[in-house]
């Protein structure tokens, strides 16, 4: 079996936030010990659908790479980690299949040896980038305009900002009803368009990733509701 993707976004109730960002320390060690997991990040998360600064600190993501399929089922059904999810607030889970991409992500191209997906469907995004310091601020305010751009975007189901850092090394995953409506953000909304001139010729990143994929099975719910079983409206 090839490798697949997986993503999965957990919340915890307000009560237990200092318990869900210390896990962003605690539980590194244990993921790097899973076996069949080829690559994963685990990160905190933005407020509500926003994109820009701002943190909400009952929740938290990761992004893993699966030898195969069964791999992440074990891990579900037995590792603590897996166990855990079963008890938080809320948790939504999302796997995913390859639509390519490009760039790395800490020197790692996930998507290599991935199982290709098909592209005729929903199609889920993951962008994510080492901004350099000298340009942060700059690249803050970009990221708000762009942020606003993005979720009245049509063709949205639903986006959450994620990340390692707080500054710096920022990403976002977001769920779309086509790829076309993926094209349509990426190559005609104008600041969007504005703002991918200005990283390339102001040498912003350090190294980036931009990956497209299928999301062919979900489970759980995101904001109440699984935005693949129900996108009528955004997440």
């Amino acid at each position: 079996m090839a490798r697949i993707a997986s993503f999965h976004l957990i919340e915890e109730p307000t009560w237990k936030a200092p318990l869900a960002t210390a896990r962003l320390g605690l539980d590194r060690p244990r993921l790097g010990r899973v076996d069949g997991l080829r690559f994963w990040r685990l990160m905190g998360t933005g407020r509500s659908d926003h994109t820009g600064p701002g943190a909400d600190l009952r929740r938290t993501a990761l992004f893993a790479v699966w030898n195969d399929e069964s791999d992440l089922d074990r891990f579900i059904a037995d590792h603590p980690i897996g166990r855990r999810w079963r008890t938080v607030a809320a948790a939504w889970h999302v796997r995913l299949r390859s639509l390519g991409g490009h760039g790395t992500w800490k020197g790692i191209d996930p998507q290599e040896g991935m199982e290709p997906g098909r592209g005729d469907g929903r199609i889920a995004v993951v962008t994510r980038a080492d901004v350099r310091l000298r340009v942060s601020r700059e690249f803050g305010r970009a990221g708000r305009e762009v942020d606003t751009e993005l979720r009245t975007a049509e063709g949205l189901i639903g986006v959450v900002g994620i990340g390692e850092a707080p500054i710096g090394r920022l990403a976002t995953f977001s769920l779309w009803e086509s790829m076309d409506t993926v094209r349509e953000f990426a190559f005609r909304m104008p600041r969007h368009q504005d703002v991918i001139r200005q990283t390339r010729d102001g040498d912003w990143y350090s190294e980036e990733w931009f990956a497209r994929f299928e999301p062919y099975a979900s489970s759980g719910v995101w904001n109440g509701r699984d935005p693949l079983a129900d996108p009528m409206s955004p997440a």
